[in-house]
């Protein structure tokens, strides 16, 4: 199975492996203490981000070490980016809904 960037972020023990990985390299045991869930579960986890290009996996001697490829999450940051006015006009109506309510509140 061919998995895409969008798979690879839409679990959000993945997207946290990505924050780790993006600060720097880890081996797997690395990874898999910052996390709750089974040695198994991480290490499927990193498949799928690496199927993804997410991240490579290197092997230095007998340890697997996890390295972000943050370009390949462009395509995904691309898609989200196109959305980005719909969200600034729901804030900003968001803030001056609560701005009228502020004012309402300080004249009583």
């Amino acid at each position: 199975m061919r998995r895409d960037v969008f798979q690879a972020i839409a679990d959000p023990v993945r997207r946290d492996i990505i924050k780790l990985l993006a600060e720097k390299a880890l081996t797997v045991n690395a990874v898999a203490t910052n996390f709750d869930v089974s040695r198994p579960a991480i290490s499927k986890h990193l498949r799928i981000l690496n199927e993804c290009g997410i991240i490579e996996i290197n092997k230095k001697g007998r340890e697997r070490y996890c390295q972000i490829q943050p370009k390949n999450l462009i395509p995904a940051f691309l898609w989200i980016e196109q959305y980005k006015p719909l969200w600034e006009d729901k804030i900003d109506s968001f803030e001056q809904y609560i701005n009228k309510l502020q004012s309402k509140t300080d004249k009583t």
